[in-house]
């Protein structure tokens, strides 16, 4: 029988882990696997349990938002043949598992994790070499995902990070920045910037999600620029959100990319993956093409 390492995170979501255990637990054993348990007890603990132990199992299936998903997969970057990686989602939006078309329903994503699903290639990021499995993001909005109190994500779900976005709008200010990719230089003011490999964000699919290959070795990134008026800064807004071809205000810059270096007039945070990334005046971010194998479902 094969090994199977289960970490999860107790309080992701609204609490929904623990009562699902048995559950869980007892479809992993159907599916052949004898399974070790492991409650991460701290931020930082899962990444440290799978790359301390994660070299022993054939699989490692992780439970919880997209900030656990992240945590594991960043300590499964540091082994030298990291195994399939499964997930099981319970976080308030779960970005990532819409856009590898995992179930919602507990016990048939972990048939998926452990069983049904195929591993797949991904791509993973690295911020100034710190992974990221589906964006690293500046600017507007982005502190509101690692500032949002978790008993709000709870209770509110997606519109905890909305809510805490609209309180968020005062203290937004453009920043001057140098944005260096694959040969090419663009220089501007910017409210918002990211550096994305998903097909949701938020809850919401980006621009030009059709363009989006977990696998080609290419991030998707999206500026937003300072505007002339406030009406182009809406323009260019609602463009992002609507998923609109046109942004009339060119406020919208879009395009691929494997490497970027942004260099700013002053230190900016950045988020990677929801979750508090740094603030440097020079940041990094490389494209390591296919570094993981995910469990997806297979194709129909």
């Amino acid at each position: 029988m094969n090994r199977l390492l289960f970490i999860y995170n107790p309080t992701s979501g609204t609490g929904q882990v623990k009562p699902a255990l048995a559950s869980i637990l007892d479809v992993f054993t159907k599916a052949g696997w004898i399974v070790t348990s492991y409650p991460t007890q701290c931020a930082g603990d899962g990444a440290r349990t799978v790359r301390e132990l994660g070299s022993q199992f054939d699989r490692v299936v992780c439970a919880g938002g997209d900030g656990t998903l992240s945590e594991v997969a960043s300590g499964m970057m540091q082994l030298d043949c990291p195994p399939p990686l499964g997930y099981i989602p319970f976080g308030s939006t779960n970005d990532c598992a819409a856009t590898l078309r995992l179930p919602k329903k507990p016990v048939e994503a972990s048939l998926v994790a452990a069983g049904t699903g195929v591993p797949f290639p991904m791509d993973i990021g690295l911020l100034n070499g710190r992974p990221f499995v589906y964006v690293a993001a500046f600017g507007a909005f982005t502190k509101v995902a690692y500032d949002t109190p978790q008993e709000m994500k709870n209770t509110f779900g997606h519109l905890a990070y909305i809510l805490a976005g609209i309180a968020s709008l005062p203290t937004i200010a453009p920043c001057h920045m140098k944005v260096e990719y694959d040969g090419q230089v663009l220089e501007d003011d910017f409210y918002f910037g990211m550096v994305s490999n998903a097909q949701s964000i938020g809850g919401i699919k980006p621009p030009k999600v059709e363009q989006v290959v977990l696998d080609d070795g290419l991030f998707e990134i999206t500026l937003v620029k300072k505007p002339i008026s406030l009406a182009d800064l809406a323009d260019g807004l609602q463009a992002l959100v609507s998923l609109s071809p046109a942004d009339r205000s060119g406020v919208l810059v879009q395009f691929q990319a494997r490497e970027l270096t942004f260099t700013a007039s002053q230190p900016v945070s950045w988020t990677v993956d929801g979750e508090f990334g740094g603030d440097q005046l020079v940041n990094r971010v490389v494209n390591r093409q296919r570094a993981l194998k995910v469990v997806r479902p297979s194709p129909v």
